[in-house]
């Protein structure tokens, strides 16, 4: 076998088992380091942008930003959260009601169906409170690691993971940060990359980088100061959805 193809199939074998190196690891934090650093001068202050009053809509808007931009999440649950006041107005509800209510958040029907299942079980396994636990918010439908860090870090003030969202995802891969796709391994590999003490608030810097100056699609990459810190970045845009 001639050894360019044997250093392939060996970088193939690394990606695929995660087996990464000291020396890759390394590299990985020196590069966040740098790009977090430009990160925070772009963006100084930064925070969740979905609106709400409590726990509770929180994880109502969280469920529905699903593949729709908080922008248009706060247009409809400004209207939704005045018309459900209550845990038990979502218990209540009719669905095709609620799937009118909330569809131009898109996915209407599965998140209708996670909105008010997750509803009911608050309020008869949690006494109609937002659980602060990573295990019992996965309990909840329609709830995985994402909306769960989300909601540990603004309502409860525990920080157990980062939330990946597309923003997030796009980033660790354009930025080689991970060795994969999905959302599950990409935390687990920017949680060995970033410090402890940036695992909630990284999320939303990243998150306003990808909105004002690295949309997933093709741009002008010579205004965009995080590629200049690398370059390689600036020939990666889409990323496969999972």
């Amino acid at each position: 076998m001639p050894k360019e193809r044997k250093q392939l199939n060996k970088r193939r074998k690394t990606k695929a088992t995660g087996n990464l190196t000291d020396e890759r690891l390394k590299q990985r934090r020196a590069r966040f380091k740098a790009l977090d650093c430009e990160l925070r001068r772009l963006f100084p202050n930064t925070a969740i942008a979905l609106q709400h009053s409590s726990p509770w809509e929180l994880l109502v808007a969280v469920i529905l930003s699903a593949q729709c931009t908080d922008k248009k999440v706060n247009e409809v649950t400004q209207r939704l959260f005045k018309k459900y006041p209550t845990l038990e107005a979502y218990c209540v509800a009719d669905p095709h009601e609620f799937e009118r209510d909330i569809h131009q958040t898109g996915f209407y029907r599965n998140k209708t169906k996670h909105v008010l299942a997750t509803a009911c079980r608050i309020r008869d396994a949690f006494g109609g409170k937002v659980p602060c636990t990573m295990e019992a918010l996965l309990t909840l439908p329609g709830v995985a690691r994402k909306t769960a860090n989300i909601i540990l870090g603004t309502v409860c003030g525990v920080v157990e993971g980062i939330a990946v969202d597309t923003h997030v995802q796009r980033f660790a891969i354009r930025y080689d940060l991970t060795d994969y796709t999905d959302p599950v391994h990409i935390e687990r590999d920017l949680m060995r990359v970033i410090p402890k003490r940036d695992w909630y608030t990284v999320t939303y810097r990243i998150i306003e980088y990808g909105r004002t100056i690295a949309p997933a699609r093709r741009y002008d990459t010579s205004k965009d100061p995080l590629v200049a810190l690398y370059p390689p970045a600036g020939k990666v845009f889409r990323v496969p959805r999972v």
